[in-house]
C-alpha cells in the first residue's frame, strides 16, 4: 500500500479532490455522495476495504462542514438533537464491527429498490414542505428507525443521508430544510463512529483521505449554503434526481 501511495501523481490527487468536492456539494443537499467518492477511490486502484475506510474519513469532513453551516444559520439545535446523535453513533459502531464478519452482498441487491422508492416518494408526495408539522406517530418509531439507519451506515452506507431525511420527515414531522440539517448532524455522528473503528484496524489511507476531505469540506459548505438559500425549490428536485441516478447505477452494476 505504501508503494501505491508513492505512485499517486498530482493529476490523480486533483481527480480525487474534485470527486470529494462534487460529492460534498450533492451530499449536503440530497445525500448520495458516496456514490461518487467510492467509485473514484476504487478507480484509483485502492482495495475495497481501504476504500470504505478512507471514504469515511473524507465524508466526515463533508458532514461536519454542512452541520456547522446549518447550526450557524439556526437550523439545528445541537442540545436537542444530541441524544439521537449518540444513538446513531452507537449503532453505526456496531454496524462497522459487523461488516468485518458478514458479507453485505444481499443488502446490496435490495438497496437500489429502496433508493428508487425514496425518489418516487419525493417526486409524487405533496406533503413535503419547509415547515415542521405535528405527527401522531409515537417517537419510538423514529428512534428505532434512526437506530437501524445508524447500523446500516456503519455496515454498508450508500444513501444514508437520504434515508435519515425521509425518516425525519415522515416519522418526526420535520420540515425539509430542518430535516436536512439534522440528517447532516446524525450522518456526521455515524461517520465518526465508523471512522474510529476503521482507524483501529489501520485501514485508512490518511493522505488520500485528507486530500478528498478538503474538497468535501468546501463542497459541503457551498451545498449547504445553496440549500438554505433556495430551500425546497432545489432540495426536492435534486433529491429525486440523485435518487434515480443512484438506483440506476446500482442496478446497472448488478445486472
Amino acid at each position: 500500500m505504501q508503494e501505491f501511495l508513492s505512485n499517486l501523481d498530482i493529476f490523480m490527487l486533483l481527480f480525487l479532490f474534485g470527486a470529494g468536492f462534487i460529492a460534498g456539494f450533492i451530499d449536503s443537499i440530497a445525500g448520495g455522495g458516496g456514490m461518487i467518492t467510492i467509485p473514484a477511490l476504487l478507480l484509483s486502484g485502492i482495495p475495497p476495504l481501504e476504500t470504505l475506510a478512507t471514504n469515511k474519513l473524507q465524508a466526515s469532513f463533508g458532514s461536519f462542514s454542512a452541520t456547522r453551516h446549518f447550526y450557524k444559520r439556526g437550523y439545528l439545535d445541537i442540545k436537542h438533537s444530541f441524544p439521537l446523535a449518540a444513538l446513531v453513533f452507537i449503532f453505526s459502531a456496531l454496524g462497522t464491527i459487523s461488516v468485518q464478519f458478514i458479507q453485505a452482498d444481499s443488502l446490496s441487491k435490495i438497496l437500489p429498490f429502496l433508493i428508487l422508492l425514496f425518489g418516487i416518494y419525493f417526486l409524487f408526495s405533496p406533503k413535503i414542505r419547509e415547515e415542521q408539522k405535528a405527527t401522531t406517530l409515537h417517537k419510538g418509531f423514529l428512534i428505532l428507525t434512526l437506530a437501524c439507519i445508524g447500523f446500516y451506515d456503519g455496515f454498508f452506507g450508500p444513501g444514508t443521508g437520504s434515508f435519515l431525511m425521509l425518516a425525519l420527515i415522515l416519522l418526526g414531522g420535520f420540515g425539509l430544510t430542518q430535516s436536512l440539517a439534522q440528517a447532516k448532524f446524525y450522518n456526521f455522528s455515524t461517520n465518526i463512529a465508523s471512522l474510529l473503528f476503521f482507524a483501529f484496524g489501520g485501514k485508512i489511507l490518511w493522505g488520500v483521505g485528507l486530500v478528498m476531505a478538503l474538497g468535501q469540506f468546501i463542497g459541503a459548505n457551498l451545498g449547504s449554503r445553496t440549500a438554505i438559500r433556495y430551500g425546497i425549490r432545489i432540495i426536492k428536485p435534486l433529491i429525486v434526481l440523485v435518487s434515480f441516478i443512484m438506483a440506476a447505477k446500482l442496478l446497472y452494476e448488478q445486472f
